[in-house]
C-alpha cells in the first residue's frame, strides 16, 4: 500500500472509529493522516511481526489525542486486525482515546501534550550512548509547542547533536478552541526552530511528494559536521480531506453524528479516494445520504475569539446569582445586550 492510498484509510477509519464512539479528535487526526502514512509508508523501519525488534525506528505521536490515527496506521500494516479499531474508547478496550503503549506497535503512551519529545530526545540520547543506528521521530502539534518541555527537550537535543532525532510539526495551526496567533502567538515557528540549533524544513504537510523530500533533505542534512538534530515544520488543515470540516475548530472535540455529519464525511472521501483502495465500511459510498439544512451548524466560526461575547458572560453572571444555574440561559437577544 503506498502512502496516497494509507493516508486515505487512516483518515475513512478516524471518521467510523470517532462516529462509532462518540470520540473527539477528528479534525487533529484528519490532519495528521498524511505525515503519518508517509512515515509508515516511506520511512520508519519496523517489522510489524516483531513489534519489539530491537532494530526498528522508535516512533512516538506526541499529540496523543489523535490517536485513531496511529491506531489505523498500525492496523492497515499488520501490527492487529483493522476490526479491532471499532473498539476504539469502547470500555475494556486497548484502543484507548489517547495513544497507549499497550498497543503492538506503540512506544509511548501519550495525550499529556509537551512529553513525546522529552522522551523521544531521551531514547535518541541512549542511542547514541550505546552506538546505535536507530533514529527517533517525534510527531508533535503546534499548540503542543506552546509547552515549555517541548524547547527544554529542543535545547538538550541540540547540545547533544542528536542527529538520529527528527520532529514533525502538525502544524494545522489550530488548538483548543481557536486559531494558534489568537490563543499563544508561536510564529514564526521555523525561525523558533533554528534559534534552537535545530536543522528546518518548511513544507506543506498534506503534501506526499514534499513530505517525502523533507525526509530525504533532512537525513541529509543531518550526515552534515553540525550533527544537529531536524524538525520539519508540516503546514498542514486541520479537518483535511473533509469539506465542512476543514478550518473549523469545532471538529477539534465533536464527532460526525448520524445523518448529513457522517454522511458528507464519507462523501467527502470517496470524492478523494485513491484507486486501488477499498472502503471497509461503505464499499460503494452513501447513495442519496442525507444533507445538511439551512439550519444546521454548518460551516460558522466557531473559534472562541469570534463566540465569545462579553455581554453574553455578563447575563450568564445574572442568571447564575439569581437562580444557581445558567442551563436555561441559550442565546442572548439584543434586548440582553
Amino acid at each position: 500500500m503506498n502512502s496516497e492510498q494509507l493516508a486515505w484509510k487512516i483518515r475513512r477509519h478516524g471518521i467510523e472509529m470517532t462516529h462509532v464512539s462518540g470520540g473527539s479528535h477528528v479534525g487533529a487526526i484528519l490532519s495528521v493522516a498524511d505525515i503519518m502514512a508517509v512515515l509508515y509508508a516511506d520511512i520508519l523501519k519496523y517489522d510489524c511481526n516483531n513489534p519489539e525488534w530491537e532494530d526498528r525506528d522508535r516512533f512516538i505521536l506526541s499529540k496523543g489525542h489523535a490517536g485513531a490515527s496511529v491506531y489505523a496506521a498500525l492496523a492497515e500494516e499488520g501490527f492487529f486486525d483493522t476490526k479491532e479499531l471499532l473498539t476504539h474508547y469502547a470500555n475494556g478496550s486497548r484502543l484507548s482515546g489517547h495513544v497507549s503503549h499497550h498497543v503492538p506497535g506503540v512506544d509511548l503512551s501519550t495525550g499529556s501534550l509537551g512529553h513525546g519529545l522529552s522522551v523521544g530526545t531521551g531514547m535518541a540520547y541512549a542511542f547514541k550512548k550505546d552506538n546505535k543506528d536507530n533514529k527517533v521521530f517525534v510527531v508533535i502539534g503546534d499548540g503542543e509547542c506552546n509547552e515549555g518541555a517541548v524547547w527544554e527537550a529542543a535545547l538538550f537535543a541540540n547540545h547533544f547533536r542528536l542527529n538520529n532525532l527528527v520532529a514533525v510539526v502538525d502544524h494545522n495551526h489550530m488548538q483548543s478552541m481557536d486559531f494558534n496567533e489568537n490563543t499563544l502567538e508561536i510564529e514564526s515557528l521555523a525561525e523558533k526552530w533554528r534559534a534552537f540549533g535545530w536543522n528546518v524544513v518548511e513544507i506543506d504537510g498534506n503534501n506526499h511528494t514534499e513530505l517525502k523530500e523533507a525526509f530525504k533533505t533532512v537525513e541529509k542534512m543531518s550526515k552534515q559536521e553540525s550533527h544537529k538534530p531536524s524538525v520539519i515544520v508540516a503546514n498542514t488543515v486541520k479537518g483535511c480531506g473533509v469539506k465542512y470540516m476543514q478550518n473549523d475548530i469545532l471538529w477539534h472535540y465533536r464527532f460526525p453524528h448520524d445523518g448529513w455529519e457522517y454522511d458528507c464525511a464519507v462523501s467527502d472521501l470517496h470524492l478523494i479516494k485513491p484507486d486501488g483502495v477499498d472502503d471497509p465500511y461503505t464499499p460503494n459510498g452513501i447513495v442519496g445520504g442525507a444533507k445538511p439544512s439551512k439550519d444546521d451548524d454548518i460551516y460558522n466560526d466557531h473559534t472562541f475569539s469570534y463566540t465569545w461575547n462579553t455581554s453574553y458572560s455578563e447575563k450568564m453572571r445574572r442568571v447564575s446569582a439569581k437562580s444557581g444555574t445558567d442551563e436555561k440561559v441559550h442565546k442572548v437577544t439584543e434586548e440582553d445586550k
